[in-house]
């Protein structure tokens, strides 16, 4: 039962809040593993990528550590807060899915912990793209990516895995307590149905010794007052003072009795059709109830071995009367249109019943609420059986039906002891009958269960962990495309000139096509050609520098292709 209790102390959780996880020892080691993946993810990023501002990124780690404990007392503002700072230091987003995942876990209302991670996905997406032109991988374009990739991995999915981890849970524990409350409840209507048949007993005992015992005082006080006017020669005071002491011992008797049966409860009496006779439990009395059940509908064979019951005990009577009566009325209420064949046998030891019916025409089927029985019955008549030292046995048959059987001794003796019954060893009836050694729920829990979460939670964590890393790389990792050399414009130098350099074959084509040089020329770049305005012929663009290589002068002309060109040959 301690560990029961501790279990469900790590799995309740609070109204909007996480789990509180059973002991500080547990919130340091989240605490220490969210640092160790967040620091590992830095190391990564600052060896392999070109990550831009590594002080901001190492100095948001411990900022981000300092707040995760915090969540267990303001889940919601931690998880925002920590979602706008792994949007500008990505470095802290195992730190941010750790808080995803508790809060998800521990949440129980479903719109609030929706309504939390969409919150935490959107902030974390435009810190994301806030920072990314100052902080981040560039242009706030590349900064969107980098959000959208972080609102998956430190939100949505750890988010969506403590949702199904919580509720799982809160299942769980739902189960068990209801599954604790239905043993109760079986236990309470056993328990019950033991005081209810002991209450019978103990009627039984007293109507049949207390009149046994008021005939015996009646006499005696008969006598007493026949002695009283005898002849005092025939009759002396001796035998008057013990026709006295009879009569007072038996009243002491009887007052002791009612004293010894009022332990096994109040004295209720079988009253109406329903009431014991000295004809109970003979083999008539069984004859009449196969009788009744037949007029109600249900074909009932009886098979009688051995002489009749009227020499024996009338608790072993009543025993048989009650056993099958029992029988017969779940069959008239479980399987109204299954034969039943009930059978006694009686010998010089004991007497054995047998009540056995077929399967019912609906399997499964249960009687309605006006029908259905209160579930006391066969657990008082394995009380009553066993009172007397017999056997009770009562469970379904391999072809569908449903068997009772009771073996009590034929002349039970003075002392004998309740034999408890064997647990498990039969099958509960409906109704249960069964001593069972405890509730499912106090059972001890094994811990095979609960490594092999571990070891599954322990894998998803790396999992994300290594997703997260390579969604943070495309991002980062990726080139930025070629730089756009500037627009050339006059003034400019020739090394501002990035990306213009000369072509040899153009200046060939130039020579003699080309308009006259600019004064204080020092020198002309002549890049490679573009199309023409026309076929056959091509434009050139040529860059004229000052002593100072400074640009002076940009010219475009059209030079004619070299197969319009007349050849060398040419006279």
């Amino acid at each position: 039962m301690p560990l029961l209790s501790r279990f469900r102390h790590r799995v309740r959780p609070a109204a909007d809040g996480p789990a509180r996880p059973g002991g500080g020892g547990r919130a340091v080691a989240e605490t220490a593993g969210a640092a160790v993946a967040a620091l590992a993810l830095c190391a990564v990023a600052v060896r392999l990528w070109d990550l831009p501002h590594a002080g901001f990124q190492w100095c948001a780690v411990p900022v981000a550590v300092a707040l995760f404990p915090l969540r267990r007392r303001t889940p919601g503002a931690v998880l925002l807060v920590l979602a706008v700072l792994a949007g500008a230091a990505p470095v802290v987003g195992p730190v941010t899915a750790a808080a995803a995942y508790t809060t998800a876990l521990g949440t129980v209302r479903p719109r609030r912990r929706t309504r939390l991670l969409a919150a935490a996905s959107l902030l974390i997406t435009a810190s994301a793209t806030a920072a990314g032109p100052w902080l981040g991988p560039g242009p706030a374009a590349y900064g969107l990516e980098l959000g959208l990739a972080l609102a998956v991995t430190a939100v949505v999915v750890p988010g969506l895995v403590g949702t199904v981890y919580g509720q799982q849970a809160r299942l769980l524990r739902a189960l068990r307590e209801r599954g604790d409350a239905a043993e109760r409840a079986r236990r309470s209507a056993d328990s019950e149905a033991r005081t209810h048949e002991r209450s019978r007993i103990a009627a039984e005992m007293h109507d049949l010794l207390g009149h046994r015992l008021s005939l015996i005082s009646l006499h005696a006080g008969g006598l007493e007052l026949a002695l009283g006017r005898a002849d005092p020669e025939l009759a002396g005071p001796e035998l008057r003072e013990e026709a006295v002491l009879v009569r007072r011992t038996t009243r002491d008797a009887m007052r002791e009795l009612r004293q010894t049966l009022g332990v096994l409860g109040p004295l209720g009496r079988d009253t109406g059709p329903d009431a014991f006779t000295d004809a109970t439990g003979t083999r008539a009395d069984i004859e009449a109830l196969a009788a009744r059940s037949r007029d109600g509908g249900i074909d009932v064979r009886l098979e009688w071995d051995g002489p009749d019951l009227d020499v024996r005990p009338a608790q072993v009577r009543r025993a048989v009367h009650r056993v099958v009566r029992e029988a017969l009325t779940n069959a008239h209420r479980y399987a109204a249109a299954a034969p039943v064949t009930v059978r006694v046998e009686h010998d010089d030891l004991t007497v054995r019943v047998t009540v056995r019916n077929g399967a019912p025409a609906a399997p499964g089927g249960t009687p309605d609420a006006a029908h259905a029985g209160t579930g006391r019955g066969l657990p008082g008549l394995r009380e009553r059986v066993e009172l007397l030292g017999g056997a009770f046995a009562a469970g379904p048959l391999p072809s569908g039906g449903f068997q009772v059987a009771a073996t009590v001794p034929a002349e039970p003796d003075d002392t004998v002891t309740r034999t408890p019954s064997a647990g498990g060893a039969t099958p509960s009836p409906p109704g249960g009958s069964g001593e069972d050694p405890g509730p499912l729920s106090d059972a001890p829990l094994s811990d095979a269960p609960r490594t092999a979460r571990a070891w599954t939670f322990a894998l998803g964590a790396v999992a994300l962990w290594v997703l997260m890393t390579l969604a943070i790389s495309l991002v980062y990792g990726r080139p930025r495309g070629t730089v756009q050399p500037p627009r050339p414009r006059l003034g400019m130098t020739y090394e501002e000139l990035k990306g213009v350099y000369d072509s040899p074959a153009v200046r060939a084509a130039a020579t003699g096509h080309e308009p006259p040089r600019p004064a204080r020329t020092a020198g002309c770049v002549y890049p490679p050609a573009g199309p023409g305005p026309r076929p056959g012929a091509f434009t050139v663009t040529r860059y004229c520098f000052d002593a100072a290589q400074r640009l002076i002068a940009i010219d475009r002309f059209t030079v004619p292709s070299v197969r319009d060109a007349p050849t060398w040959e040419t006279p």
